[in-house]
């Protein structure tokens, strides 16, 4: 990493508090994400996912600073799910004693920088490249500021997906990597979804996973068929300048030579989601 850090203010990303003597046992029950053990200034990466298992809404919780109504949390979220998570969360609710409220805190990226940022920014617990979450906080001195499409290049250099790879309601996280990405607890205990979820686990038979690809020339397509051969490997999800990500049939992607729109197209394994799966990187 560069020694000079890059700040990304993430206006696509808005806040939610999470406060009340309940907050901790009523989200524990819902997302993926143990939040019982969660420390003042620490964030998870989880999800909310609907009873059948997929992938509803990607969400950080993020500890606050203990105040005169107790702790509590932000849940960092999708701006345009913020409305609908809330609701949705107010729905679980029922008797809990917990407290629901959209927050205007500002939400910003550090990424790139060799020293610790301070106070106010967390780890991001996906992968330590990703760098640091800032939550209301200024940017140390010296910082390149850029916006979110270059940082959403830096991420697809990574090989990490996003919120664009997999949509609403279409996808199971095991699918998009969040088992390898310290999205998954399988150890808390129950929430929702998590009985297709822990069985796809326990089964080890994943059959597809989000996985970046380079290509040359034209931009491909949102949506395309990845082919190998006469047979469908998968589809483009997001695009970038000359990569993209995409969901994969592993038994037929890599390895094989495969085409998109009639370009070809490489499967590029990250180091990282070769670690995870204990297996040789490509």
């Amino acid at each position: 990493m560069s020694e000079t850090p890059t700040l990304t203010p993430l206006k696509s990303r808005a806040l939610i508090v999470l406060s009340g003597p309940d907050w901790r046992d009523f989200l524990q029950g819902l997302i993926t994400q143990d939040v019982e053990t969660l420390a003042v200034g620490e964030a998870r990466f989880g999800a909310l996912l609907t009873p059948q298992g997929r992938l509803l809404y990607d969400l950080f919780v993020v500890g606050r600073p203990i105040s005169e109504e107790g702790d509590g949390c932000w849940i960092d979220v999708l701006a345009e799910h913020r409305a609908a998570i809330v609701q949705r969360l107010a729905m679980y609710r029922l008797r809990a004693k917990v407290e629901i409220v959209a927050d205007e805190t500002p939400v910003s990226i550090l990424y790139g920088g060799e020293a610790e940022p301070g106070p106010g920014w967390a780890r991001d617990p996906r992968l330590p490249d990703l760098g640091w979450r800032g939550y209301g906080v200024s940017a140390p001195a010296g910082a390149t500021l850029t916006d979110e499409a270059a940082r959403d290049a830096a991420k697809l250099a990574l090989g990490v997906p996003g919120p664009a790879d997999w949509g609403s309601d279409k996808t199971y996280p095991i699918e998009a990597n969040f088992d390898l990405l310290n999205g998954i607890d399988f150890k808390k205990g129950c929430f929702v979804g998590q009985e297709t979820t822990s069985r796809m686990k326990r089964r080890g038979q994943i059959k597809s996973r989000m996985l970046p690809i380079a290509f040359e020339g034209a931009a491909l397509s949102p949506g395309a068929e990845v082919l190998a051969g006469d047979l469908r490997a998968g589809e483009v999800l997001s695009v970038g300048a000359g990569r993209a990500m995409a969901l994969l049939r592993l038994d037929r992607a890599e390895g094989k030579s495969l085409t998109v729109e009639g370009q070809p197209v490489a499967v590029e394994r990250p180091a990282w989601f070769s670690a995870a799966l204990g297996v040789e990187a490509a």
